[in-house]
Formats: C-alpha cells, structure tokens, sequence
C-alpha cells in the first residue's frame, strides 16, 4: 500500500463508529461533527484529520489547563458564544458555553472523547510534502546555528551559569560517571552493531567485516582490539583505512516519515562510530542500577515512573510535567563536556566516539556544535543528563542556596526525566523553564502543563488522576491482507481501544478485518505469537490440541519476515559469536547467512496457542 495514499473513504467510515460511541457515551449528538469533518476532508483533504484536529486538541488540552477557553484558540473552528460548535455537545459538558470558563465537574468521559476523536489520527505515517520536508532541514541546520549563539550567551552570562552546571552536575552524577569511566579505564567496552542503517552504506553482516576506523578512535580503542577476535587476525586488518578528521565520514542526515505535518529527522552514524557508542552506551545503562541519582531521575528502563508521576501530578496539583521541541539537537556538546570533565577514560571514549560534521540536503556538510542528533547511541542517555543537571540548576536558583547532597535526594520521586519528558515540583516550574530555555533547549509550552488537573507524559494522559490517553491509528486502513504494516497496525490499534474501553468501535474493527479483508481473526492473549483480538475471555472457538505438549491450538495469522542474504565466514563470523552477549545461543541459526531489516513482511497462516 503506497503510504502516499492513506483512503479517506475509510478513515471516515471509522470515524462515523467513533464519533457515534462517543455521543452514546457522553449523551449527545454527533451528527453535525461528522458532517462538518467529512466536509472539511472533502476541501481540505486528508490534512483536517491530521493537521487541524490535533490542533484542535491542543488548544483543548491548554484551556483545561489554564481553567478557561483563551480567545485565540481554536483557530479556524466557528464558534458560538465562548466555545467552538465542533463538538459543541462535549464541550458543554467540560466548560460554561457563555464565558468559556472550566466546570466546578467538568466531565471526563467528555474529555477522553474530545481527545479520542481529535487525536487518532495525528500520528499515521505518511510522507511529507517537499516544502514540508526541506523545511524540517532549513530547521535541522537552524538548530545547529542556535546552539552555537546560546554557548555564547551562557558562557557570556553574569549568572555563573557554567559553574552552576558544572558543580551541580559533579553533585548529581560524580559517583555515577566514576563507575562507568573505571569500566572504560579497565577495557569493559563491549562494542556491538545494531540493525539499523550506516553513513558508509554497509549493512546487515557487513558491518563485521568494516575496514574503516578513525584516527581519534584510534587512541583510545585500536581498531586491532575491536574488529578482531585475537591476535592471530591481525593480517586480517592490515587492509583497515585510518581516517584522519578531516576525512572522517560525516552522519548522514535524512528524513524518514513521522506525521503528515512533519518528517522525523536522524542523523545516521558511520559504521565505526555507531559500532563504539553502542559498547560505551551498554556500560553506562548496565551502572545506572548502582547509583542512586542515576536510577531514581534517568533510568531509561521504563517509562512507567514519568507516568505514574504524570497521574500524580494531575491529581494533586503539585508535579508539572514539561516538553522539549527538537530536543536532541540543542543539547551543546559544551554541556555534556562539562559533566565529563573530570572523567578522563570516559571523556576521551565519549569524544572519540562523537561525529564532528553532519551531511544535510541542502545545506552541505556542517560541522556540529551540538552533542549528536537522534540516531547517535550515546544521545538519549547524554541528553537525559544535561537536561536533569539544568532542571536542578532552576531549583537551585529558586532555593536561593547552594543545593547539598540531601536537597538532591529529597527530589526522588519528584523529578524524573525521560528523553525530552520532564516531570519536576510545580513550585519550580518558572525557573526551571528560564534555564532550560537559557541553556539553549526550547520547551515547548503547548505540550507542558502545570496549573489545572491535566498532565501528560511518556505518552500517558491524565486529568484528575483518570487516564484520559487515547489510541492513535499509525498507518492507514488496509484494503486486502497484501498491505501487511497496515493490517498489524489496525489490529494493534482495534485492541487498544477495545482496552480503553471502544467496545462498538472494536466490533466494527472485528468486522472489517474479518469480512473485508477475510483473514482469520482468533481470540488470543497479549502473550500470544498470533494477530488476534483481546477479549475478556477466551471463548470457545476452532481449535486443535498440538499432539506433543497437549496444548490447545488456534488457527490464525503470523507476521514472518525474512532477512536479506548476508554472508558472513573467517574472522568477522567468529567476532560475532565473541560479541554476543547473554547465555543463549542465536535465536535464528541462519544467522551468518541473512541479517539486516528486512525488505518485505509477509503474513502467514497456521496454528499456535492463543496464550
């Protein structure tokens, strides 16, 4: 299915099922809401779903959270008297028609519909319009000019503001950074390559037999202890080319489809590059369980803590939660030198591993200033760092003393960061943004919430502490079982909300998948292998009992992908097999003939427990 071509027909006639429950539930009429979509999707086409909805939505969310409906909200959508007739009936029950202020009791089943049918479609991936796509790379190298000019206006700052950042940040993360730069001091890198694409093009197995390391890496991890096994391979990489920085291999910056408004933008590593991160990341999470500071503000296991903490924050008021826009590429390479001052081993791993220049359509090869874009392993981790250290620099300055060890520990469970989800005390919100925002970051205020009852982090919603979250379709509705990435995400998307509760919205998903596109639908358990649909029991249904474990056994689809051939022998096939980490052997034994992503998914019918 060309994800250019996302069927409004369809999406429309699932939004009529929404929309009816919703009006069921709330008891109101949505007859007018759906002739005032389809209307709009016939004009403006599929973008109202995609583009204006959302936008909807978040001028909804920020009334709610300021306890009244600004004047300049919801742009483009008529009104009457204070509130917008689009979906008039829902919003009646959350706020006053004649002076848009918030209800005493707004609500909430109200709310979760509003944000349920403005919502679903935000995040269908579909590919951008050119203009929409160069723009995302004018903003990319917009960033990176940004960065630059705030280095400046910090270290040109009478605030002291490095010397806060710095002391604050050996406070926070001293104990942390000496376990992991003692592992890197004591060779306990174990590199390893990940799936995904590289700048030098090499992919799948490939990437074992690299003959392409850098000078800078050359120092602190020579190319002979890395892409090696032993000692007796050493004629093996006399072929090895060792770039100088002027020749290194810039990240390769590219665009890959995110929402309708705009491309998510990465930055793809050279192999050798992406190849130490990975090692070097593996050891920073593996010691955060043995510091304090690092497992209660940035252990990235879960994101679970922001969540319960964003419910928290919802209910009694006193936890906001704060939202960065382009996040990983405002974090200045300056910041994350500064924390790692004092940590040679580490330092040196850090900076050796860290591209300097970044190919951008456009643009041409730019040298960084920031630290790395998404795509870099080792930037969720630095990010999350950085962005903990600033936020206590704001509570520092709100304090108005110097923060000791127990003022940090009596955050914990009160400041939490997550990728670009912050979660800190309400009393701190002011300052902290004024050094986020100082520090050169941008936080995005229409997505950061603070003074009503609505709260949102890591993709969990609340208002009052009641989940008010929402399911959100990620491609577009298949028309035969062929469109493969569409049928998996429909089926995910008809058990989230079957989960929420869209029990007719559910049924009506049942009977497309199993009417239109006539594949077998079984009932099944999350732990299932089989696509299927949840239910609140299992109910009888075809089975067999499989005649070895005497299990019983429904009849179902699987998704089965195959990985382009890549062969692998010598001494790049025993390096992997040196490389693996964990006690089990390779899953897929054809794994030195195929490896990589693969290029087509298939789906395939058979029999499997439904648990």
């Amino acid at each position: 299915m060309d994800p250019r071509k996302v069927d409004a027909r369809s999406l429309i006639s699932l939004l009529q099922v929404v929309l009816a429950e919703a009006g069921t539930r709330c008891g109101t009429s949505t007859i007018r809401d759906l002739k005032t979509i389809s209307e709009r999707v016939e004009h403006e086409g599929i973008s109202f779903l995609m583009i204006s909805l959302p936008s909807f939505c978040r001028d909804f969310e920020k009334s709610l959270d300021r306890g009244q409906v600004d004047h300049a909200a919801f742009v483009g959508f008529r009104r009457h008297r204070g509130l917008p007739r689009f979906l008039g009936g829902f919003l009646d029950r959350v706020f006053d028609r004649g002076t848009g202020s918030l209800l005493s009791d707004p609500c909430i089943e109200s709310i979760r519909c509003v944000r349920q049918i403005t919502l679903m479609w935000a995040k269908i991936e579909v590919p951008c319009t050119p203009a929409r796509e160069k723009a995302a790379f004018d903003a990319y190298a917009q960033a990176e000019q940004d960065v630059r000019l705030s280095d400046l206006s910090v270290k040109s700052s009478k605030a002291n503001r490095l010397d806060d950042f710095s002391r604050i940040g050996r406070l926070l993360w001293a104990d942390y950074l000496s376990s992991v730069d003692s592992r890197v001091y004591n060779d306990s890198v174990m590199p390893k390559h990940g799936p995904g694409a590289t700048a030098d093009k090499l992919r799948g197995n490939a990437k074992y037999n690299n003959l392409q390391w850098t000078r800078r890496l050359e120092v602190v991890f020579p190319h002979w202890e890395h892409l090696i096994p032993s000692p007796r391979f050493l004629g093996s990489v006399d072929r090895v080319s060792i770039l100088e920085p002027r020749d290194e291999i810039p990240v390769r910056v590219i665009s890959v489809p995110k929402t309708l408004k705009t491309p998510r933008i990465i930055a793809v590593e050279p192999t050798c590059m992406q190849y130490m991160q990975q090692g070097i990341l593996s050891v920073m999470v593996q010691q955060v369980p043995s510091s304090d500071n690092a497992r209660n503000f940035i252990c990235a296991e879960s994101q679970e803590p922001n969540q319960v903490l964003a419910r928290e924050g919802s209910l009694t008021g006193g936890l906001a939660t704060l939202d960065l826009s382009e996040a990983s590429d405002r974090v200045s390479n300056q910041h994350v030198r500064l924390l790692l001052q004092n940590h040679r081993a580490l330092r040196e791993a850090v900076d050796a591993t860290r591209s300097r220049k970044a190919d951008v359509p456009g643009h041409g090869v730019l040298r960084l200033a920031k630290f790395a874009s998404m795509g870099s392993a080792l930037t969720f981790q630095m990010e999350m760092m950085v962005f903990t250290t600033i936020v206590f620099v704001g509570i520092e300055r709100a304090l108005g003393r110097s923060l000791r060890k127990s003022d940090i520990q009596s955050f914990f469970g009160k400041v939490r960061v997550y990728g670009d989800d912050i979660v800190v005390p309400t009393d701190y919100v002011q300052p902290v943004i004024e050094e986020l925002e100082a520090f050169g970051l941008r936080v995005n205020h229409d997505k950061s919430f603070w003074t009503g009852k609505f709260r949102e982090s890591c993709g969990s919603d609340w208002y009052d502490g009641r989940n008010v979250s929402v399911a959100r379709l990620r491609r577009g509705i298949p028309n035969n079982k062929q469109h493969v990435p569409e049928l998996v995400s429909l089926i995910s998307f008809r058990n989230q909300m079957f989960n929420l509760g869209w029990y007719e919205v559910s049924r009506f998903l049942d009977e497309w998948i199993i009417g239109r596109l006539r594949v077998p639908f079984p009932t099944v358990l999350e732990t299932s292998t089989l696509l299927g649909r949840h239910d609140f029991y299992l109910p009888s249904q075809e089975t067999r009992h499989d005649p070895h474990l005497h299990h019983p056994l429904v009849r179902g689809m699987k998704v089965s992908s195959v990985s382009p051939v890549s062969l692998l022998d010598d001494y790049g096939a025993l390096m992997k097999w040196f490389l693996k980490q964990g006690r089990e052997p390779f899953v897929d034994r054809k794994h030195l003939e195929r490896a990589g992503r693969a290029s087509i998914v298939r789906i395939k019918t058979g029999w499997a427990r439904p648990w």
